[in-house]
C-alpha cells in the first residue's frame, strides 16, 4: 500500500536540540524507511538542508537565545501533499494551515508543548503573566480547532487539550516514540571522558527552563545524607541561576552544556537516576530515552509524568513542587536501580518510535477517509 504524501511544518528543527525536533526527525526517518515521503518545513538556519528540507524565512526571537521565529510561508517545491502535518500553532504553523486549505487535504497538528507555559519569558510582572497565559491559550483553541485531528503524546495530555484547552476537534493519543535503536543500554567511558567521580550519579540533560523546575534537584540532594554527584547536561535560561543553587548549597553539581547526540545514549546508562521534577511534560521524551537505555527516572505525579513513570516499575513518582517527596523518590530509586532496570529494559518495544509510527499511520489513514 502507498504510503500518504506528508507535509510537516514545525518551529524548531536541526541543528536546535530538543524533544520537538528529535520527535519530527525520528517520525521522518520511520516514515521514509517504509517507502514513504514526508517533506519538513522550518526555519531558515545554519543547517545544511537535504532532501525533503525546505528552509523559509526567519527571525530571531529576542527572548530565548537561539530560537528563531519562522513565517507563515510555502515553499514553491510542495505543491502536491496528501496531509499537511503541522507541529506548530505559531507562523510556520499558519503556513501549514494555509497548505491545507488550498490543496484542501486534511491538517493534522501535533500538541508538543502548552504555549502558555512560556509567559514568563514575555511578561515583566505577575499581571502581564496572566494575560499572556489567557492569550495564549485562546489562541491555541483557536488553532487546534482548524484541525481535523489534534495529536497529543499521552492520556494526560488529552485531558488537558480537551478540558483545560477547550478543543472539540477530535484528538488521538500517539506517543513520541524513542529510537531504541539509538537509546539502548550502553557501556563505555563516559565517566572517565568527563571526570566523573566514583559513587552515585543523578542527573538530567535537556532544556533549562525555568518552568521545568530543576532547581528542586539541587535541593532534593542537598536535603539527603547520600554523596551524590549532579550532572546536567543541556542548557538554557535557568543555567546561570541553577549553578548558583548548586554553589550555595555546596552540592558537587558538573554542568557539561549540550552533549553530541552520541553521547546520550552513554550519558543515560552513566546515571544511576535521571531526576525530572518539571511538572509540565506533554510526555517527557528525555524520561523515556533514559528508560530506554535502563536507567530509571525519579520524577513528578503532574503532567504527562503521572503516565509516563509508573511507581516501583520504570522510577518514582513525587507530588510535584514537594522537594521531601522528590528526595524521597531519588532515594527509593537509587535503592532499587538494579531491579528498576530490568523493568525499563522489558518496555523498550512499547515505547519505540517505530510503534509511534504505527499509530500515526492509522491517524493519517483515518483522517484520509473522513476526507
Amino acid at each position: 500500500m502507498t504510503l500518504p504524501r506528508v507535509a510537516a511544518f514545525t518551529d524548531t528543527y536541526l541543528p536546535t536540540v530538543n524533544g520537538v525536533t528529535y520527535t519530527v526527525k525520528t517520525w521522518r526517518d520511520c516514515w521514509e524507511g517504509r517507502g514513504g515521503r514526508m517533506d519538513i518545513v522550518y526555519p531558515n538556519s545554519d543547517y545544511d538542508a537535504g532532501a525533503g528540507e525546505f528552509p523559509v524565512g526567519s527571525l530571531p526571537f529576542p527572548f530565548y537565545d537561539g530560537f528563531r521565529v519562522g513565517l507563515p510561508q510555502i515553499p514553491d517545491a510542495i505543491q502536491r501533499v496528501d496531509v499537511v502535518h503541522s507541529h506548530t500553532p505559531f507562523g510556520i504553523g499558519l503556513g501549514g494551515v494555509r497548505l491545507a486549505r488550498n490543496l484542501d487535504v486534511p491538517l493534522v497538528t501535533s500538541y508538543h508543548t502548552p504555549s502558555a507555559e512560556y509567559a514568563e519569558y514575555l511578561s515583566v510582572n505577575g499581571t502581564i503573566e496572566k494575560v499572556i497565559r489567557r492569550s495564549a491559550t485562546t489562541y491555541e483553541r483557536a488553532f487546534l480547532n482548524r484541525s481535523d485531528t489534534v495529536v497529543v503524546p499521552s492520556p494526560k495530555t488529552a485531558r488537558h487539550v480537551r478540558e483545560q484547552v477547550g478543543v472539540s476537534a477530535d484528538i488521538e493519543v500517539v506517543p513520541n516514540g524513542v529510537d531504541t535503536d539509538f537509546f539502548r543500554p550502553h557501556t563505555g567511558d563516559f565517566r572517565d571522558r568527563f571526570d566523573l567521580p566514583d559513587g552515585p550519579i543523578v542527573g538530567y540533560t535537556g532544556r533549562h527552563g525555568y518552568e521545568k523546575q530543576l532547581h528542586n534537584i539541587v535541593a532534593a540532594v542537598d536535603g539527603s545524607d547520600r554523596d551524590v554527584t549532579l550532572v546536567f547536561g543541556g542548557d538554557g535560561p535557568a543555567r546561570a541561576d541553577l549553578e548558583a543553587a548548586a554553589v550555595d548549597a555546596d552540592v558537587d553539581a558538573r554542568f557539561l552544556g549540550f552533549l553530541d547526540r552520541e553521547d546520550l545514549p552513554e550519558f543515560y546508562a552513566t546515571l544511576d537516576v535521571f531526576a525530572f521534577p518539571s511538572p509540565v511534560e506533554t510526555q517527557g521524551l528525555v524520561a523515556l530515552e533514559a528508560n530506554a537505555c535502563g536507567t530509571p527516572v525519579a520524577g513528578v505525579d503532574a503532567g504527562a509524568l503521572a503516565d509516563t513513570i509508573t511507581d516501583g516499575e520504570n522510577g518514582y513518582k513525587a507530588p510535584a513542587d514537594d522537594v521531601a517527596g522528590f528526595r524521597t523518590a531519588i532515594e527509593r530509586t537509587l535503592d532499587e536501580r538494579d531491579r528498576l532496570r530490568e523493568h525499563c529494559l522489558d518496555r523498550r518495544e512499547r515505547t519505540s518510535a517505530e510503534h509511534a509510527v504505527d499509530r500515526l499511520e492509522k491517524v493519517y489513514d483515518s483522517v484520509l477517509d473522513e476526507s
